[in-house]
């Protein structure tokens, strides 16, 4: 069964990766739905540009270094392997732990309500997290324990999914359809009258995003370790108890207005 080529295009010594190629693409989207919606929040294009250009590198270099230092007893012995970011191995809550620090700076710089900034730009993120997982699935990564069979997936992912001799549950699937229900969800809510308050975007992806990961990373054989637990299932937990706790103090006694309201 032969895999996807991990390479999409190679123009001499240049290689573009699948991998780079699906995270750029759900990037894009991101930033082109917070450009949308900014206006809704008294912000302009030209914040959310200004913005993704320091977060998008400062996030995928969060990202590496989590990863790193979680792998350090590997790369301790590879430091020539510390940036190739190619072959994958970034983890996203290194990624959203930079790019929070950074929106927090940047909002408290340009005088924006970071609650109003975060709102905009979490829709966004869930999809493109959704469309970075396709590219663990090219690199046949981020999988879970070996089945006998996956006969209820096209035969394109069944192959790919194909690895070490076995099939494997592939949980970048389950991760991507989770952020695709949870940014088609949020979408059609919140718009509508009087139902959010300010925030509650961002507190939902928070509690939907934990809760998703939470059960799909007890499903990786590839988990993040330290003092034998699983540290993407920790901090799911943080998040989902940190949504819950901001929508509730928004709605008692920080007494947030709503969602609409500029």
């Amino acid at each position: 069964m032969a895999a996807i080529n991990p390479i999409a295009l190679q123009l001499g010594p240049l290689e573009i990766h699948w991998y780079a190629i699906c995270i750029v693409t759900g990037m894009a989207l991101a930033v082109w739905l917070a450009m949308r919606e900014a206006p809704r929040k008294s912000m302009t294009s030209d914040d959310v540009i200004d913005f993704i250009l320091i977060a998008f590198p400062v996030s995928i270099l969060g990202a590496r270094l989590y990863y790193v230092a979680f792998e350090w007893d590997y790369y301790r012995d590879h430091l020539n392997e510390l940036l190739a970011t190619w072959h994958g191995g970034i983890a996203i809550y290194g990624a959203l732990l930079a790019g929070a620090l950074v929106l927090l700076i940047f909002s408290y710089r340009r005088k924006i309500n970071a609650y109003d900034f975060l709102d905009i730009a979490a829709p966004g993120v869930m999809l493109a997290q959704s469309f970075g997982r396709w590219g663990n699935f090219i690199n046949q990564e981020a999988y879970g324990k070996a089945i006998t069979h996956l006969d209820y997936l096209p035969k394109f992912i069944r192959n790919q999914m194909y690895i070490e001799g076995s099939y494997r549950v592939p949980t970048f699937l389950y991760e991507s359809f989770w952020n695709l229900l949870g940014f088609a969800l949020i979408m059609s809510l919140r718009h509508r009258p009087g139902l959010l308050k300010r925030g509650e975007v961002a507190w939902f992806y928070l509690v939907w995003y934990g809760c998703g990961r939470f059960v799909i990373e007890g499903m990786r054989t590839d988990s993040l370790m330290l003092a034998g637990l699983r540290v993407s299932q920790c901090l799911s937990i943080i998040l989902v108890i940190l949504g819950i706790a901001m929508t509730y103090y928004g709605r008692t006694k920080g007494k947030q207005p709503s969602y609409q309201q500029k």
